[in-house]
């Protein structure tokens, strides 16, 4: 725990939602939720204008379309948030070489080991440049909280939302947990929660009156004891500027089960091309070839091999991903698959052999969790018809530039307007009109602003 509050945590404001309202004028200051737009799909992200209606993230998207009839409801643009977020990372590297990013969005950052801040004043002063900057070269609000410790902070930026900024001073941090729900403290869900509550214990402060041993006895050695230092405010973890990738993975929820074992093994062969390009952009290859699988009944299985050596081979991962599907039963229909490598290495398939003859050991499958797909419309060179994901870029040869506002029976709806204008006229076509094509995104900010 330090004496100062020079750990900072930046949270941006709704930022998907945010982003989407940024580049299109039309949706500024109305409801916008972003998300898989399937039958099973779910949010990811909702504007402030959407929460009020009850929308929130991980919500199922049927839901929110029941509270929010009206909202847009938009496909992601994953590459247009990532090309943000490397602008606001950049940033935060101006402020300390100690920078932890949580997400696209969200990062911790020591201060006091960038020599930018060692008192109060100080550390408020670079959180509020640091507001200013990143509104000025985005176009995007964020949140920023400081403290004596991580936990703190990332409660105090929670407490300055939206577009805000809260200090909490070292030393108070008893006060400040304790009338506040067991669930504020890090790795307190839903499950350890309701365990806690069935056992008299429902704020931070009774947390702390029960005592460790107690903690202990409910929740186990490592647990109690890391939750009671926690409730008394103790948070000693360091800012870790660097994380490393173990494992890279895509994964894809189909809106109707499959069936059709050739189809099941077409999509996973697709996943594995869509991670090798993944494993490639990140410089790395793998020797785990990871498969999983969740069934009708929501059950989920998976299946991995441990290569000779590492690959970023797309024929190996295609050809390994299927021998791991020969050997899942997938009988009733499945609704999701994925696949993963782990067991990262910054060497590829050519080392493979010379390590081989040198007798490289083996080594265990290691577990992991593949993220939520991304780009849920395939290519519209995989499509017989091209797809036009509302919320994404087009462009017009006579009308310029614009987005999906939505499409169906042969027709695409476009809106035509950019970042820099006000809202502009929608336009209806036929989905193979030659004079519409997919564009790159428009930055949010001109720049000759940015400057």
């Amino acid at each position: 725990m330090r004496a100062a509050p020079t750990i900072l945590h930046l949270d941006m404001d709704a930022f998907f939602a945010s982003a989407e309202q940024a580049s299109k004028p039309s949706l500024r200051g109305k409801p916008v939720v972003v998300g898989g737009l399937g039958p099973r799909g779910v949010v990811a992200t909702a504007s402030y204008e959407a929460r009020r209606f009850g929308v929130h993230s991980a919500m199922p998207m049927g839901q929110a379309r029941r509270l929010a009839p009206n909202a847009a409801y938009l496909v992601p643009r994953f590459a247009f948030y990532r090309s943000i977020s490397e602008q606001v990372m950049e940033l935060l590297r101006r402020l300390s070489p100690l920078v932890e990013p949580l997400s696209l969005d969200e990062a911790f950052v020591d201060l006091e080991a960038g020599g930018v801040a060692d008192d109060g004043a100080s550390a408020r002063a670079a959180g509020e440049r640091l507001r200013a900057d990143i509104l000025a070269t985005t176009g995007l609000t964020g949140s920023v909280g400081l403290a004596g410790s991580k936990m703190i902070a990332k409660i105090a930026s929670e407490e300055a939302k939206p577009n805000g900024l809260v200090v909490i001073a070292p030393g108070t941090e008893r006060e400040l947990l304790g009338p506040r729900s067991v669930r504020i403290l890090p790795g307190v869900g839903p499950a350890t929660g309701e365990h806690l509550r069935r056992a008299g214990m429902s704020t931070v402060a009774d947390l702390v009156e029960a005592g460790e041993d107690e903690l202990v006895r409910l929740l186990g050695r490592a647990h109690g004891a890391s939750l009671h230092r926690m409730a008394q405010g103790y948070d000693d973890r360091p800012v870790v500027a660097e994380r490393e990738t173990k494992s890279v993975s895509v994964e894809d929820t189909f809106d109707v089960d499959l069936h059709d074992r050739v189809r099941i093994r077409v999509e996973v062969e697709r996943l594995a091309e869509r991670c090798v390009a993944r494993l490639r952009s990140s410089g790395h290859s793998g020797r785990t070839i990871v498969l999983k699988v969740r069934r009708y009944d929501f059950s989920t299985l998976t299946r991995s091999e441990t290569l000779r050596g590492p690959t970023d081979d797309p024929g190996v991962v295609r050809e390994a991903a299927g021998r791991l599907l020969e050997a899942v039963d997938t009988t009733g229909g499945v609704r999701l698959l994925g696949v993963g490598v782990t067991g990262l290495a910054d060497y590829t398939q050519e080392d493979l052999f010379a390590q081989a003859e040198a007798g490289a050991s083996e080594r265990p499958a290691e577990e992991i969790a593949p993220s939520e797909v991304e780009e849920a419309p395939p290519p519209a060179a995989e499509s017989a018809e091209r797809v036009w994901a509302p919320g994404h870029d087009v462009r017009h040869a006579v009308h310029g530039a614009g987005w999906v506002q939505g499409s169906g029976v042969g027709r695409v709806t476009v809106r035509f307007e950019d970042p820099w204008s006000g809202p502009g006229r929608v336009r209806t076509f036929s989905v193979d009109d030659p004079d519409l094509e997919p564009a790159e995104p428009l930055p949010l900010v001109r720049g000759d602003e940015a400057a």
